[in-house]
């Protein structure tokens, strides 16, 4: 069983992953089942508690994460309801990773820092080898998936993949996950009724 404060941290990092990422950001994908026809669906809710929430409370950025998607399901005509037609979940999870580069050390063309020019090679044996480099990184993944409330199934996902960056303010996290959130129903073709 998670302790609470392992759980709360564990959320947070979570979040602040929805997040962070390289440069570019975040890898941030959707999809939805085909088979579904979607202009069935007008009213939602959230799971509770969502993935990401302890059974005994709600985090903060629970309610980042209602409001984010509040505001993206409303904005297409949907509308929240005790007994909605499509519910919400939120979770995540952390993973470390290991990346191992190697490369040719020193490169052979053009010689030791290219002073020789290919004019003359070293000795056998001499520096022609490889060196590796190793460099530990932990990835966090954010699901919301969207469920058929009456069928309970998946009827639609968006997925946030990307390197945690520590060291965010409170506000860059509130931020990043209503960023990621737009950009998650970016995929989501779909209006209440239509």
């Amino acid at each position: 069983m998670i302790s609470r404060t392992r759980f709360a941290t564990i959320s947070m990092l979570l979040m602040a992953l929805l997040l962070s990422a390289c440069a570019s950001g975040p890898d941030i994908r959707s999809d939805y089942d085909r088979n579904v026809d979607f202009s069935q669906y007008r009213t939602y809710n959230f799971f509770n508690p969502m993935g990401i929430e302890n059974p005994n409370y709600s985090t903060i950025y629970g309610s980042v994460f209602r409001e984010a998607i509040s505001r993206e399901m409303e904005s297409r005509g949907y509308v929240m309801s005790d007994d909605p037609d499509l519910v919400l979940n939120v979770s995540a999870r952390l993973q470390d990773k290991t990346k191992v580069t190697t490369y040719n050390d020193p490169y052979p063309m053009g010689g030791y820092y290219g002073y020789r020019r290919g004019y003359y090679d070293p000795w056998m044996g001499y520096g022609y080898g490889t060196s590796t480099s190793v460099s530990q990184y932990t990835e966090g993944t954010v699901n919301v998936d969207m469920v058929d409330a009456r069928a309970k199934r998946m009827v639609w996902e968006g997925v946030g993949v990307g390197r945690l960056k520590e060291g965010r303010t409170n506000d860059e996290i509130r931020q990043a996950i209503n960023n990621g959130v737009t950009s998650m129903f970016e995929g989501y073709p779909f209006r209440a009724g239509q």
